[in-house]
């Protein structure tokens, strides 16, 4: 349960912050932010170690691991809290464990905010300051304090059960539409079948391809946002893989009336196969949907003195300038005029983060006429 705490003085002089965690890293890392922000800071490996630093030299602020051997994090927040004075330090857990009922438990044990690793140090000083400030407060601010606190912990447990449904509902997509591609695939075995028959089981092929790769989009952008995406480099034939996502494409863009070209001036890059395939999908198929009839998307592969860069063209609208940043975040809108270029989907955002996991980049340039989706990876 929230409780009003009595306002304190001032700590006097720098702040003293206590983390503890049991992983020397994750202790550099907050150190190194807080230290920066003019903090003192006192390092716990231990929930023991944790016990004895705060009774031999209260600090202002404790930052707290749920996950360590012997006492956790929860157990640890209680203790303290029985001890004199405790109850009046304010408490950040510091968790990798992004679930309900982690969080639930963190309130429970008395804890004051809770924080997601991996730790970002901007958001770590940010949650600080506020927590050492907030000590400094009287009675009726403390009220609306917990007041504004309760309508925060409510947001953050309804945002934790919408990522608990959205990752259930796109796990359970994954099955009926993979279901969907092979029945599609074995009716296109059937030599029997008409024209329009087949024509149309290769369009239902071709929908449920692209409706896996935005969910396995959806995945993996909540896994990029919590630093889990990583890529697993080898060396991958840039002349095949060309071949092949062209050759994946080609449906779709027949239906849109656009031919797919591919050209290549190196023999492999090194990547991850299944990641820079799907970055490829998605780019080809954006160039599709915003290409005219009539024209060709091309895609580029080619070797450069810091390392290759991989290129997708269309001859549409182009991206203005002032929205080449914003049209790789999620759901980006355009200005109303350029309402051809709204990034609807996932598949731009998705791209940003597999270029970050490789060390690359990723950026929109003009083609002259249309856009040129740029992957630049390192050698």
């Amino acid at each position: 349960m929230l409780r009003a705490r009595k306002p304190m003085e001032r700590p006097s002089g720098r702040p003293t912050v206590l983390v503890v965690d049991d992983n020397k890293d994750n202790c550099a890392l907050a150190q190194a932010a807080l230290e920066d922000d003019d903090c003192k800071v006192r390092i716990a490996m231990s929930g023991e170690a944790a016990l004895r630093a705060f009774e031999a030299d209260r600090p202002d602020c404790v930052l707290l691991d749920v996950r360590m051997p012997g006492m956790d994090g929860f157990e640890v927040c209680e203790r303290i809290r029985g001890l004199a004075g405790g109850d009046e330090i304010p408490i950040v857990f510091l968790t990798a464990q992004r679930d309900l009922e982690t969080f639930e438990r963190a309130l429970s044990a008395g804890g004051d905010d809770f924080l997601t690793k991996p730790i970002r140090p901007a958001e770590l000083l940010v949650r600080v300051q506020a927590a050492i400030r907030l000590r400094q407060m009287s009675v009726d601010l403390r009220m609306h304090y917990d007041l504004v606190r309760r309508q925060r912990d409510d947001l953050m447990r309804l945002q934790l059960q919408k990522e608990r449904l959205s990752s259930f509902v796109v796990h359970d997509l994954k099955n009926p539409v993979a279901s969907m591609d092979l029945h599609a695939q074995a009716l296109l075995r059937n030599r029997e079948l008409p024209d329009r028959a087949r024509s149309s089981a290769e369009r239902i092929r071709e929908d449920a391809r692209s409706l896996l790769r935005m969910i396995l989009n959806l995945l993996d952008i909540s896994k990029g946002e919590e630093g889990q995406i990583v890529a697993q480099l080898e060396a991958v034939d840039a002349e095949a893989l060309a071949a092949e996502v062209c050759e994946a494409l080609e449906v779709r863009a027949r239906a849109a009336n656009v031919r797919l070209a591919h050209t290549c001036s190196t023999d492999t890059v090194r990547a991850d196969p299944a990641l820079l395939r799907r970055v490829l999908e998605n780019l080809i198929e954006n160039a599709i949907r915003h290409a005219p009839e009539d024209t060709v998307v091309t895609l580029s592969i080619v070797r450069e003195d810091d390392g290759v860069l991989l290129r997708v063209a269309d001859a549409g609208r182009g991206v203005p300038a002032a929205m080449r940043e914003q049209i790789f975040e999620r759901f980006a809108q355009l200005e109303a005029s350029d309402a051809a270029r709204e990034n609807r989907g996932l598949g731009l955002a998705f791209c940003k983060l597999v270029a970050e996991a490789h060390g690359g980049r990723i950026w929109v340039e003009d083609a002259l006429p249309g856009a040129a989706f740029c992957l630049r990876l390192p050698s």
